[in-house]
């Protein structure tokens, strides 16, 4: 049976009624504007459009350790650099068998490879949402904040 994500909790939802436990990946990126733009790309990011995105922290944690898009929401601003608010958070589910959960190396071994897709750009394999909790589609002009 297909589940559609239309936000943030229905993936909370959806990963907590796996019958193999889950781990959730999240990389919170925000957006610089690149070395060498242009005058017209440097307009743009002052609007709020375009940009680098440049991850700023990452975080695993079961299914059951986020309450909801809010409570995660909360707790990343409680770690957030002043003037570096993250716009998107790239999330990913690495699965374990019914009785056991993935591993903390298991899981860090995905987020250094999380991170480094954000780096080079190849972000085809994760789901990011923005800070409404939102999903968002790359190339949509709305994700950089």
């Amino acid at each position: 049976m297909k589940r559609e994500i239309n936000n943030f909790d229905d993936l909370l939802r959806i990963a907590r009624m796996r019958r193999e436990r889950q781990r959730l990946l999240f990389v919170f990126v925000g957006t610089e504007l690149p070395a060498g733009a242009t005058p017209a790309q440097r307009a743009h990011f002052m609007q709020g459009e375009g940009g680098a995105l440049v991850p700023l922290m990452c975080v695993d944690k079961l299914p059951s350790e986020v309450a909801s898009f809010d409570a995660l929401l909360r707790e990343s601003q409680q770690f957030e650099q002043p003037g570096q608010p993250w716009s998107l958070v790239f999330t990913a589910a690495l699965t374990g068998t019914p009785a056991r959960a993935p591993s903390d190396e298991d899981a860090e071994r995905l987020l250094r490879r999380m991170v480094e897709a954000v780096k080079t750009g190849a972000l085809g394999a994760y789901l990011p949402f923005n800070r409404e909790g939102m999903p968002v589609r790359l190339g949509d002009r709305r994700m950089a904040a």
